[in-house]
């Protein structure tokens, strides 16, 4: 049947593009404006049924968390932000995500249709996501000890000091002595940046258990 009425090219494009973002293990979505959501792939769809960080509202995409929301919702309006943006968030189970907005220049199509015009793509994943395969490699370019790497990969997975003192039965105050080492070497401003840090080295692609 396809070869007697073949696909116009932009539809084929578009089911290929889609096929693409739906190999990524990070929840993608593709925003208007005015926070319509356009697009979202397999994973972004699941973070949407769990209705623990995203929602979609009447068409429109939706932090649950009314300060995060905010300021997603400022990102996808502004004209031309500068730069990515990165937005931390917490589940209601306490799991930690980050969320990546990237600005879309304001000519880009993504799809035929005129109305449908994303002005920014949204990344979304849990903070401890694929930590493993990339720990050695973190450990590698910070030149950081097997202490630090675990303490870095603890504050990211718990939280905060409190937290990863107990996990590792070691007082608060050690903790604090491994995380101004931490800063020193990674150059990071805060702990929050650590989340950043650790998934911007985590690969982006699922495992071949996962594409089924």
């Amino acid at each position: 049947m396809n070869a007697m009425f073949p696909l116009p090219a932009m539809a084929v494009d578009a089911a290929t593009f889609a096929d693409t973002l739906d190999g990524l293990d990070i929840g993608l979505y593709l925003v208007a404006a005015d926070a319509r959501l356009i697009h979202a792939n397999a994973a972004g769809r699941a973070i949407l049924i769990a209705h623990d960080i995203l929602r979609e509202t009447r068409g429109h995409l939706t932090a649950c968390d009314g300060a995060a929301n905010q300021t997603l919702q400022r990102l996808f309006a502004a004209p031309r932000p500068a730069r990515e943006t990165a937005v931390p968030m917490i589940g209601t189970d306490g799991q930690r995500y980050v969320a990546h907005a990237l600005p879309l220049a304001s000519e880009t199509r993504l799809f035929a249709d005129e109305a449908c015009r994303a002005s920014a793509a949204l990344f979304v994943r849990k903070a401890a996501l694929t930590i493993p395969p990339c720990s050695d490699v973190i450990g590698q370019v910070f030149r950081l000890t097997p202490t630090e790497l675990r303490v870095l990969l603890a504050i990211v997975e718990l939280g905060g000091v409190p937290e990863v003192a107990a996990a590792f039965g070691v007082a608060g105050s050690t903790i604090k002595t491994h995380l101004r080492r931490l800063f020193e070497k990674t150059g990071a401003a805060r702990q929050a940046d650590f989340v950043k840090l650790v998934a911007g080295y985590a690969t982006p692609l699922r495992s071949a258990g996962d594409l089924r």
